[in-house]
């Protein structure tokens, strides 16, 4: 099956054309949150904790994004969110100088949540819709589209940073996330609901302990959240300040490099997706963590970075959207919510993680060809981790 059969399946058309416009205007704003601190004057840990504050949500929130995910109807829960992310992206016009970075930090914070509510319920959406290898294809098809949302959002959005300005930037990132409300309106869902008739303290118990049940599952989250030290934005934003701004505008640094690490995140899937399977799962993390490294040691030139952060992003879509798909399979539909709920709340502490590191790392002097390498050698581990995994719960291979 193709991902343009995938495609024919109406809900899926439309909520990937959804995701396309909501994504790219995610991503047009990031690099203008980003430039405006670094003008503000941003330190590392500041650059990193606004990082980690995109990121929060789905940690802290994971049990009640969960549960109001299970409770409340798809169509309804996704247009309520949608209206935040306009509201929050609007305030930050009112953001003048690094004094109200605190400011800042809660529209983000308020923002993401709505947005990692989204996303998960997206999520757990997909497989009540789809199965087998058609849901490992909407898994793709939503990995690609993030990954050509982040390469087109990140160079357009830097280039208008640059040209017109933060606040301009953040206005027609309100105006997408518009656009996106519209084409809700069109879509039509036609799924078996579940009601839930326990009180919310009894589903949040049940769901904990559902999920604490399942080992296997458990330990495919701790898999799947390895993706989060791919979490460069801290670490781009530090080496546009710190080693390039004498070269390119800090603004269009951070565009093009998200930007080609994008493009590698949106091409590789094409090449790998059809090889990838449980028998050899664990090499592509190797490579991952291969890819990085030669990143960190290509850190020292522009250009020859560029062609680091292609090949970085070249292995991460398949290895989050398979590792996506092996928790989806192994989930009792009732519980679905819930237990996705805390798998991006174990995805994104790896990614806070990774940013702090990244931040505190680098004010502790360490260099950030380092601190990248670092981060390579970490994919080395979970190899090791899979293969143990494979041998203890997947006897069939």
């Amino acid at each position: 099956m193709t991902y343009l059969d995938t495609l024919k399946h109406p809900v899926i058309r439309r909520l990937s054309l959804i995701q396309f416009i909501s994504y790219f205007g995610t991503w047009f704003s990031q690099v203008a949150i980003f430039s405006m601190i670094v003008a503000f004057g941003a330190d590392e840990i500041t650059i990193a904790l606004t990082a980690a504050m995109a990121m929060l949500p789905a940690v802290i929130l994971a049990p009640i994004i969960g549960l109001i995910i299970d409770r409340i109807e798809f169509k309804k829960l996704m247009s309520v969110l949608l209206l935040v992310e306009i509201s929050m992206t609007l305030g930050f016009i009112f953001v003048n100088s690094l004094e109200y970075v605190w400011v800042l930090m809660i529209l983000i914070f308020i923002r993401s949540s709505a947005a990692s509510m989204l996303f998960s319920a997206e999520m757990a959406l997909f497989p009540k819709l789809v199965s087998g290898e058609m849901l490992k294809n909407t898994n793709e098809i939503h990995s690609v589209i993030w990954s050509l949302c982040y390469a087109l959002g990140m160079a357009v959005g830097g280039i208008v940073t640059y040209y017109v300005g933060f606040d301009m930037a953040f206005t027609i990132d309100a105006l997408l996330y518009s656009v996106a409300v519209l084409l809700l309106i069109g879509l039509k869902l036609s799924i078996e609901k579940i009601t839930h008739t326990e009180s919310n303290l009894k589903m949040l118990k049940s769901g904990f302990n559902y999920l604490k049940s399942q080992k296997k599952i458990l330990h495919l989250i701790l898999l799947h959240a390895a993706i989060g030290l791919t979490s460069f934005d801290a670490l781009i934003t530090l080496l546009a300040d710190f080693q390039y701004k004498e070269f390119i505008a800090v603004p269009l640094a951070i565009g093009w490099m998200n930007a080609t690490r994008a493009l590698g995140l949106m091409i590789g899937p094409f090449f790998i997706s059809k090889i990838v399977s449980k028998q050899n799962l664990h090499w592509f993390f190797i490579l991952q963590g291969m890819a990085i490294i030669l990143w960190s040691l290509l850190e020292y030139n522009f250009y020859l970075a560029l062609f680091g952060l292609f090949i970085t992003g070249f292995f991460i879509t398949t290895l989050w959207s398979y590792t996506y798909l092996l928790i989806q399979e192994e989930i009792d539909t009732k519980f679905m919510g819930r237990v996705i709920s805390y798998n991006d709340m174990f995805f994104m502490l790896s990614n806070v993680a990774t940013a702090l590191f990244i931040g505190y790392a680098s004010k502790w002097g360490l260099s950030l060809a380092s601190i990248t390498f670092t981060l390579g050698l970490g994919f080395f581990g979970f190899a090791y981790y899979y293969l143990w995994f494979k041998k203890h719960y997947l006897h069939e291979i």
